[in-house]
């Protein structure tokens, strides 16, 4: 992971990127739920075995390093929240952005998490 601080521009600017990489998560996630619960259930999945399932983790883990190399923090993968490092005001903050977002609009304090959210001014 880098140390790496973001301008609200440059964050913006990677938001198309971004947006891939989280569609990818969602995608996988929601594959990896389905065939995990049939094969708890013993019953066949039209989208494999084990081996798939495998994979899925492996496509989620493989979007959630994209994050880590350009310094983007992931807090969560169900929903997908990811985090900008950055400042407003002096202050250490993230930019925050949920996976059904399409705009970079909301930030917390670095302390405080999404419990501090706010709109951006």
């Amino acid at each position: 992971m880098t140390d790496r601080v973001f301008t609200l521009g440059e964050a913006r600017a990677l938001l198309p990127e971004v947006r891939l990489h989280i569609d990818a998560i969602v995608a996988a996630r929601a594959d990896l739920a389905e065939l995990a619960f049939d094969l708890r259930s013993g019953r066949p999945s039209p989208l494999g075995g084990t081996p798939e399932l495998k994979a899925y983790e492996a496509r989620i883990d493989e979007a959630v390093g994209w994050f880590t190399i350009q310094g983007i923090e992931v807090k969560g993968v169900t929903p997908v929240l990811v985090d900008f490092p950055a400042y407003l005001r002096g202050e250490s903050i993230r930019l925050c952005l949920l996976e059904t977002e399409t705009a970079l609009t909301w930030y917390h304090r670095a302390d405080l998490g999404f419990a501090g959210r706010r709109r951006l001014p």
